[in-house]
């Protein structure tokens, strides 16, 4: 099997360091066959995060490249891909890191069984996680349903060191045929959005590593009071990185582990935002319909609306609630949205418009470049009340409140919402030139007034939760 050929199925793990499937790869002395397949189930996702996908694709063949090595690209079903690939090189085996969303593991089951079928070695690895999500269990061998108790079992637990990157690679004597990347457009859907965004993504693994060693050689240190702060840069912002596997989730816990043991003050909890992530795998393993059907099924009778003209005026950015739009701004800007303003902008949807949360999952998936399928899902039943929250439904975040708490002097409202501002900057401009012709908004247009009072959507909100109790 030596000089049997492997093709390397890469999908979300485009890094060379800490990249098990790499390393065992590596180790086996086998010549590789890199492969990103553009199957039906990549082609499902929203317009951003293709977008963002194509360049993280053309950034790691740059890589491989310098490797010595080319990454083969093709369109169509994986299977049907895969056996080609095999018949055109002779390979003896397939492997693949694991994903956890229910399409990808309908689709990797059932390769991986048509593969073994033919005679060909198909193999999966960890990669994308610290624990797999079947390797934490509660005391009586269940998966956990709230975050603290899942954190406490895991803060311990001891991660692998990542392995790091070859210096070469073996490739075969006669590379297959690939595809061309810009012939798959994959930035069509982004339109004019594409160039706004595009000065805001940090892409690569060397781009990923650089973002990871800034932020712990500062903000770490206070990154528990301002995390909640959308006007500071409190954050870490590797959530683009880690979505495409762009960096290794366990060199980042392995960094944040020294940070904290060097005595940085806000290690911890940044370690505690990575257990985060692994919770809404582990959830999304063990209870896949998150991200399609309410967790807790006792919310199927909730009066939820569907998409109205009241949740376009959330999608657009012109709500009337500056906090929200700001939010909202933000996403059509840079692709991205912290973490609070995710947190206001959701709850104003679900609880003040009383709209379903898969409306604002589905315009997220679209618009994140950052999107990732375990945490948008988690992060939206988790502030509609009907995933996996302690606490209860009428914890509702008031916009007004929480702009007065989290942004004080209205640096972040200012600086994407132009209409509060006589000389809006940059940023508040390309929101109108990001986002589509057909909405026709100007930054010379008055700035709306709100959609709901915001003390009788929130008391419509307390009595359909009531209702649904009665």
């Amino acid at each position: 099997m030596s000089e049997t050929a492997l093709i390397l199925w890469l999908r979300r793990d485009l890094r060379l360091g800490d990249q098990p499937m790499l390393a065992a790869a590596v180790a086996s002395g086998r010549p590789v066959v890199p492969v990103f397949i553009l199957d039906p189930e990549t082609e499902a996702i929203g317009a951003a995060p293709t977008w963002r996908l194509g360049l993280s694709v053309a950034a790691f063949a740059k890589a491989l490249e310098g490797l010595g090595v080319r990454l083969v690209l093709r369109r169509g079903p994986a299977l049907e891909v895969l056996r080609a690939l095999v018949a055109e090189t002779g390979a003896g085996g397939v492997w693949w890191s694991r994903l956890y969303d229910p399409a990808s593991v309908a689709r990797d089951t059932a390769v991986k069984a048509a593969l073994k079928g033919d005679g060909v070695e198909a193999r999966s690895f960890a990669g994308h996680l610290l624990h797999e999500p079947w390797e934490v269990e509660t005391g009586t061998g269940g998966f956990y349903r709230v975050f603290t108790p899942y954190w406490k079992a895991t803060r311990g637990l001891g991660v692998a060191a990542p392995e790091p990157a070859p210096k070469a690679l073996r490739g075969v004597e006669r590379w297959p045929a690939s595809d061309r990347l810009e012939d798959w457009s994959l930035g069509a859907a982004m339109n004019r959005g594409a160039s706004v965004v595009l000065s805001y993504q940090a892409v690569g693994e060397a781009a990923a590593r650089a973002k990871l060693s800034a932020f712990l050689d500062g903000p770490v240190a206070r990154y528990s009071e301002m995390r909640d702060y959308p006007g500071v840069a409190g954050t870490s912002r590797l959530s683009e990185n880690l979505t495409y596997g762009e960096i290794g989730i366990r060199e980042v816990w392995h960094a944040g582990l020294r940070a904290r043991d060097e005595g940085r003050a806000g290690a911890e909890s940044f370690l505690r935002e990575l257990a985060w992530r692994e919770f809404s795998y582990h959830l999304m393993h063990h209870t896949p319909q998150i991200t399609s059907a309410n967790w807790r099924p006792e919310w199927d009778s909730f009066p939820w609306r569907g998409d109205s003209e009241a949740a376009e005026r959330w999608r657009r950015g012109m709500t009337g609630e500056p906090f929200v739009d700001a939010a909202m701004r933000e996403m059509y800007v840079t692709g991205t949205m912290h973490n609070r303003a995710r947190m206001i902008a959701g709850s104003y949807l679900t609880k003040h418009l009383l709209t379903h949360w898969k409306v604002g999952l589905d315009w997220f998936a679209d618009c994140l470049t950052d999107w990732d399928p375990a945490a948008n899902a988690m992060g939206w039943q988790w502030v509609a009340g009907s995933g996996p929250d302690a606490a209860p439904y009428f914890r509702v975040f008031n916009p007004a409140g929480q702009a007065e708490k989290f942004d004080k002097d209205a640096r972040y409202r200012r600086r994407f919402v132009a209409e509060l501002s006589k000389s809006p900057g940059p940023e508040a401009l390309a929101f109108f030139e990001a986002v589509p012709r057909s909405w026709r908004l100007r930054p010379d247009q008055s700035y709306p007034k709100p959609v709901v009072d915001l003390a009788a959507g929130r008391a419509a909100a307390l009595a359909a939760y009531g209702a649904r109790n009665a």
